[in-house]
């Protein structure tokens, strides 16, 4: 039976930032299901992606994208469903690992002063990027005006999500490929260097000047990635 890709977006995204990606492998006959991540707790959409894998039949590509590789990691563990995982400008934790402290482990991240806390009432907060800070910071490499929308249309996360430890670590099983842009100023270069070389990835795309956005800006480099682990897996 084919694969099936799921796509897990991460915060201050939402799932049609893959549609490029999609449409691409499409067109290479491929079923194609994007998640729509909840954003709220590590825990709360680590089981969320549970559920909707467990709706589908056959074989799974994983593909997760910033705090989407999170969600993968923790939801993708003990499930033998998943043959492939697929990291792209994503974090790949080990147990005891959050995306705050990941993101920290080497300078270069330049997010923490773009972000814009919202109160929820409960001790935590919706995090969201600027709207005037999101183009540079989250998607230099788009179009201003494709940027724009993308900074309308992003979705907080909760700031529970980016501190929560991961419990699992799936990639120790599963084989792993990783896609590293460049001109990342979410998650530092050197960061998920290292993420990749402990999960021994099968392969290492690094792409000069692409964005944290890379799935909008360079959509082919990362389906072609993607199908490549289709097929090796």
């Amino acid at each position: 039976m084919t694969e099936t890709v799921v796509l897990v977006h991460g915060a201050f995204a939402e799932s049609a930032g893959w549609n490029g990606v999609i449409a691409r492998l499409r067109e290479q006959g491929r079923r194609v299901v994007a998640v729509a991540n909840p954003l709220r707790s590590l825990a709360g959409d680590a089981e969320y992606l549970r559920r909707v894998l467990s709706g589908i039949e056959g074989p799974v590509v994983l593909a997760g994208h910033s705090y989407g590789g999170m969600v993968a990691t923790e939801a993708a563990a003990g499930n033998p469903q998943v043959k492939a995982l697929v990291y792209v400008a994503a974090f790949a934790p080990e147990a005891g690992e959050s995306a705050l402290g990941l993101s920290g482990k080497y300078p270069g991240s330049t997010l923490g002063a773009t972000l814009d806390p919202v109160p929820l009432g409960d001790g935590s907060n919706d995090l969201s990027i600027r709207p005037d800070e999101f183009h540079g910071q989250f998607a230099a490499d788009v179009p201003a005006a494709e940027a724009a929308l993308m900074a309308a249309t992003q979705r907080p996360v909760r700031d529970v999500a980016l501190s929560q430890e991961a419990t699992h670590a799936a990639w120790r099983d599963i084989p792993s490929w990783f896609l590293i842009p460049l001109g990342d100023k979410n998650i530092p270069a050197a960061a998920q260097r290292f993420m990749a070389e402990r999960a021994g990835a099968r392969k290492v795309v690094e792409l000069d000047g692409a964005s944290h956005a890379v799935a909008v800006s360079e959509p082919a480099a990362v389906a072609d990635l993607i199908l490549e682990a289709a097929k090796s897996a």
